[in-house]
C-alpha cells in the first residue's frame, strides 16, 4: 500500500468530526489523484470512516486497479452520479459532504434521487484543497524539478526572439521543448506577447510578428510528475529606453520586497501589500491590476491566494508564485514571476534564472 496516500486519506477523515460528516464525495480529478493516485478523468471518489471507494466506468476499471492500492474500485451502472447515489444508499451514509463548486445542479439532483432520503447532503468548502496546500518532501522535490525545467525552457526560448517571428511560433516551440525535455505538457496555455500586447496579462499567442523596440513577455509552466511550475520573464527587443528601465526596476524591486515578505505565519495580504507599496511609491500602483500571486501544485492555480486583504497565513509546505506586474495600454507590460516554497524557518525560490532585464 502507498502509505503516503493512505496517510492523506487518514488526515481527510480526521476532519469529518468537525464537519459533521460520515463520508465525503470527491469529484475533482486533482483531488482524487492526490488521495489515491488514480489519473483517469472520469469517476467519483467516496471517502468514509470505513474506507474509500472509487466509482468509474468500464474504460478505467483496469487503470484504476493498477494505479491504486488500499481502496475499492466499483464499476458504475448507468450514469456516474446515479451509481454514486446508489452506492451511498447502500453504504447507509447519513451525512455526505460535497463541494458545491464541483457538482452541478443536475448532478446533485441525480445524487439525491438515487441516494434516497436517508442520506443528508452537506456542502463543504475545500477539505481536500486545504490538505493539498501543504506539500510534503516528495511533492517539493517534484515541484523543484518542474521549476528548474521551466527555467531551462525559458532560457532556450530567448534565441527564438528575432525580428519577424510570430507569437504562436514561439509558443509552439516552447511547448515542444517542454515535452522534449520530459514534461507531460504545459501547465497552462503558454503566454507570448509582443509590443503593446504585453499590456494584456493573459495574452493568448497570435500571428503578431516581433518588431524592433518592443516588449516581450513570456509566461510558461510545465507539468512534470503531475506537478506544475509557473514562471514569467519580460525582455526588450532592442535598446530599452530609460523609462522602460525605470519601470522594470520598479517591478523587480516590488518582487524582491514581496519575496522578502514571504515567511511561515505571515498573512498573504501582507505579502501582496509589500509588492503593491513599492509600485505605488513609484507612481505605478494603478497599473498593477492583479494579485501578487497564487498557490501552485497539482494545478497551476491553487490556494492560498497572495492578494489584497487576504487573511490566510502562509504555512510550511505552501508553494506560491510571486508575480507583480504593470500594464500600460498602448505601450506594453512588465511582469516578473517566480515560484517560492515556504519552509518552517526559511523560504526557497524554486525558479533559478536571472530576473534582470535582458535586451535582445
Amino acid at each position: 500500500m502507498n502509505t503516503a496516500l493512505a496517510e492523506r486519506r487518514g488526515r481527510l477523515v480526521q476532519k469529518f468530526g468537525a464537519l459533521q460528516l460520515d463520508s465525503l464525495l470527491v469529484t475533482h480529478p486533482a483531488d482524487w489523484y492526490y488521495l489515491t493516485g488514480f489519473t483517469g478523468d472520469s469517476g467519483a471518489l467516496v471517502v468514509s470512516r470505513r474506507g474509500t471507494t472509487l466509482i468509474t466506468d468500464g474504460r478505467f476499471i483496469g487503470q484504476a486497479k493498477a494505479e491504486t492500492t488500499g481502496i475499492a474500485v466499483a464499476q458504475q451502472k448507468g450514469s456516474l452520479f446515479e451509481s454514486t447515489g446508489e452506492f451511498l444508499a447502500g453504504s447507509k451514509a447519513r451525512s455526505t459532504g460535497f463541494e458545491a463548486t464541483q457538482v452541478s445542479v443536475s448532478q446533485y439532483q441525480a445524487l439525491r434521487k438515487a441516494a434516497g432520503r436517508g442520506c443528508k447532503w452537506k456542502p463543504v468548502a475545500g477539505p481536500v484543497a486545504s490538505l493539498r496546500m501543504q506539500k510534503d518532501a516528495r511533492e517539493l522535490v517534484a515541484m523543484r524539478r518542474a521549476a528548474i525545467l521551466a527555467g531551462r525552457v525559458m532560457e532556450d526560448a530567448i534565441p527564438l526572439l528575432k525580428a519577424g517571428v510570430r507569437e504562436f511560433e514561439v509558443a509552439a516551440e516552447i511547448e515542444y521543448q517542454m515535452r522534449k525535455r520530459g514534461a507531460s505538457g504545459p501547465a497552462f496555455e503558454t503566454i507570448v506577447a509582443f509590443g503593446e500586447r504585453a499590456a494584456l496579462p493573459h495574452a493568448r499567442p497570435t500571428a503578431k510578428r516581433l518588431k524592433k523596440n518592443e516588449f516581450v513577455v513570456l509566461d510558461l509552466g510545465v507539468i512534470l510528475a503531475h506537478y506544475c511550475s509557473d514562471i514569467t520573464r519580460t525582455f526588450y527587443y532592442g535598446k530599452a529606453p530609460e523609462r522602460v528601465r525605470q519601470w522594470y526596476k520598479a517591478v523587480q524591486d516590488a518582487q524582491v520586497a514581496a519575496i522578502a515578505a514571504v515567511k511561515n505565519g505571515v498573512l498573504c495580504g501582507d505579502v501582496d501589500a509589500a509588492a503593491r507599496q513599492v509600485l505605488e511609491g513609484q507612481g505605478l500602483g494603478k497599473y498593477f491590476v492583479h494579485s501578487t500571486g497564487h498557490g501552485l501544485g497539482l494545478e497551476v492555480h491553487e490556494d492560498p491566494r497572495i492578494a489584497r486583504g487576504q487573511k490566510k497565513r502562509l504555512e510550511a509546505g505552501n508553494v506560491v508564485t510571486i508575480e507583480p506586474g504593470i500594464y500600460i495600454d498602448g505601450v506594453g507590460g512588465i511582469r516578473i514571476e517566480d515560484d517560492v516554497a515556504v519552509h518552517a524557518d526559511r523560504i526557497e525560490v524554486l525558479t533559478r534564472i536571472s530576473r534582470d532585464l535582458i535586451e535582445i
